[in-house]
């Protein structure tokens, strides 16, 4: 291979993805056999306890994950869990890891890792009273948290492991109606195709939510105020308008919502701008706007169809929440 040609292996550049929370948990099984089960739920191995020394080396392992597989990222973990739970029925140990961090990527390989270095150390310190052992069932559970949330194994969760992990999604929105806008002088000529709005429909009914395909208005305040009055007037919960919230002269998305607006939610347009600025430093130049008209609330979001999929993901956690909020059902 000369010095020119490219590698056939690279890390995932992470660089432009947003820190979220992320939590994973991997199982696996150790199967023991009659003779040794006792043994080591008994805690009467001759290289001592078994269980405690797989849940330190778990810890380990995990904390290595980026070490013992090359094109793993190193991640600061926030949490570390090993749990390893006898199972008498099989002669078998059931070993679980549970990470979670905040940041650009999962931790499944962290927790796998943790799994494989516990089942090992249960496998060490068992083979001196039984050479016939196996490991096996070693999986992914489930993970959650990054834009596409919760993810479960296809083989499923028992009751106690979901009671136990308490797997959470993204909060619904079954059935609420809402509406999207783009706001575009062009687009509304049909000099082009709308192509933001189509995401942010698309993340809607994704959540479940009731919404049509999205309206395309001239940029300006006044056709965006009556449309605006007209949704919440219909019972629309959340409208979500993309375009016109740069410094151009003729984005007046902003200036509409304040037109129409009951109340201002100002912190969620500055977390929108926070957040987004994790993505690209040009987020600091949005008017992004979220408003309260009647029951509705009503955001402002920026144009292109990157920013509106971005958009999507940053708000897509707290949407369902913010309606309670509004309906005065207060916090979960």
């Amino acid at each position: 291979m000369g010095n020119d040609s490219p590698a056939a292996f690279h890390m995932a550049d992470i660089r432009n993805k947003r820190p979220t929370r992320r939590r994973a948990v991997a199982v696996g099984e150790l199967a023991a056999g009659p003779h040794a089960f006792p043994l080591i739920v008994e805690r009467r191995l001759p290289k001592g306890d078994a269980l405690v020394m797989a849940e330190i080396a778990g810890l380990q392992g995990a904390k290595m994950a980026s070490a013992l597989m090359p094109l793993c990222h190193p991640l600061p973990l926030e949490l570390v869990q090993l749990r390893c739970v006898p199972v008498p029925e099989r002669h078998a140990i059931r070993v679980y890891c549970e990470c979670a961090t905040e940041a650009r990527t999962g931790v499944e390989m962290e927790a796998l890792a943790g799994a494989n270095a516990a089942l090992l150390t249960l496998y060490d310190l068992t083979k001196p009273v039984e050479p016939a052992l196996g490991i096996g069932g070693i999986r992914l559970l489930f993970k959650e948290g990054g834009k596409s949330g919760l993810w479960l194994h296809p083989e499923g969760m028992d009751d106690d492991e979901r009671a136990h992990y308490r797997p959470r999604d993204l909060a619904r929105l079954d059935d609420v109606p809402c509406a999207v806008l783009t706001l575009s002088d062009r687009a509304s000529r049909g000099e082009y195709e709308d192509r933001s709005g189509p995401v942010l429909v698309d993340g809607l009914r994704r959540l479940g939510a009731r919404v049509a395909d999205a309206e395309v208005l001239p940029d300006g305040i006044e056709p965006l105020a009556t449309r605006l009055r007209a949704l919440a007037g219909e019972g629309v919960r959340i409208a979500l308008c993309t375009g016109g919230t740069g410094l151009g002269p003729n984005d007046a998305t902003p200036d509409a919502l304040r037109a129409v607006a009951d109340r201002s939610v100002a912190g969620l347009a500055e977390m929108f701008r926070s957040e987004s600025a994790k993505h690209t430093p040009l987020a600091w130049l949005s008017r992004a706007e979220v408003v309260q008209v009647g029951r509705m609330l009503v955001f402002a979001l920026p144009g292109s169809q990157r920013a509106a999929k971005q958009g999507m993901d940053i708000l897509a956690p707290l949407l369902a929440h913010a309606l309670a909020m509004v309906d005065g059902e207060g916090h979960p």
